[in-house]
């Protein structure tokens, strides 16, 4: 079962179209990357989604129940971190968790049990300061802690990572990779390198569409071909492969086949047989998630 199902949303704001037909889904148990540049409306999305924003078009089911325009779906089933959340500077963290329980419903006998269970999670079990003297990596897991108090089915986090160092960043993605035990979580990110970290599945956001929509490894599919490497154990047979493969590239002693195809992969492999040229290393160099995402956005 979708715990998210988006359909075909359109938003305008005067005469400037944000979204224009994005579409997605996500399913229990996942990361998943919902991927696009600076402005290119990932917040919009994820605004329409909370019941915060009316769409001019489309719908939105969350947890199997229609999303309009204010209101959310009245399980209660979304948690939701800002890019910049906001809290009472004056409280700890668990003061903050115990009150945020509270306004949630949270039954009481089982609230302590709760607030123990995330501060471990996100490592401020052992903080006793005030929330007002915590960095941003701290105020993010806090976020992160608030948002499951009341075990939402879907987490959704707004650029979590941005602007944090990279100790702050691999400990929010460490946090939200084990939150997916208990939570289906989405995350909005211009980060790709985040994304190939711990999601499974991603969204490609592109001039208010939704260019691509799948798993990890259907994206990884799509590329047209990846460089093959080629080490050779003998240099005076280098001259004799670049003959034979005018396309070749020497790279730092080794030989390069950009975008060489399965069938290419067969005829450089019969052709180091035929010859007897003996090989020290040859690998497939798969292309990263940015490569990935600039071809098919079409850049």
């Amino acid at each position: 079962m979708n715990v998210l199902e988006v359909r075909d949303i359109k938003k305008r704001f005067g005469s400037k179209t944000v979204l224009d037909g994005v579409s997605f889904s996500v399913p229990e148990n996942c990361v998943f990357g919902f991927i696009g540049r600076n402005g290119a409306g990932k917040t919009t999305t994820m605004r329409a989604i909370l019941g915060l924003l009316r769409t001019d078009g489309g719908e939105i089911d969350v947890c199997g129940e229609r999303v309009s325009y204010g209101s959310t779906p009245k399980s209660g089933c979304i948690g939701f971190l800002p890019d910049v959340p906001e809290f009472y500077g004056y409280m700890t963290a668990r003061e903050y968790l115990t009150l945020c329980g509270e306004v949630t419903g949270t039954d009481s006998r089982t609230l302590k049990a709760r607030c123990d269970e995330l501060l471990e999670l996100v490592e401020l079990d052992k903080e006793k300061h005030r929330i007002k003297g915590y960095s941003r990596g701290m105020k993010q897991r806090l976020g992160i802690a608030q948002a499951l108090i009341n075990r939402p089915r879907l987490l959704i986090c707004d650029e979590p990572t941005s602007a944090l160092d990279p100790v702050g960043r691999k400990d929010i993605l460490e946090i939200i990779s084990s939150a997916k035990e208990q939570t289906s979580v989405v995350f909005s990110t211009h980060i790709l390198s985040d994304v190939e970290k711990i999601c499974s599945r991603v969204a490609f956001l592109e001039g208010g569409k939704t260019v691509f929509s799948g798993t990890v490894d259907e994206i990884h599919a799509m590329k047209s071909g990846s460089a093959l490497e080629l080490t050779l154990a003998r240099s005076e047979d280098t001259d004799k492969v670049a003959a034979a493969f005018p396309d070749i590239k020497l790279y730092e002693g080794k030989l390069v086949f950009p975008k060489a195809s399965d069938r290419e992969c067969c005829d450089i492999m019969a052709f180091l047989s035929a010859k007897e040229i003996p090989v020290l290393r040859l690998e497939r160099q798969e292309a990263d998630l940015e490569e990935l995402f600039m071809e098919v956005i079409g850049r």
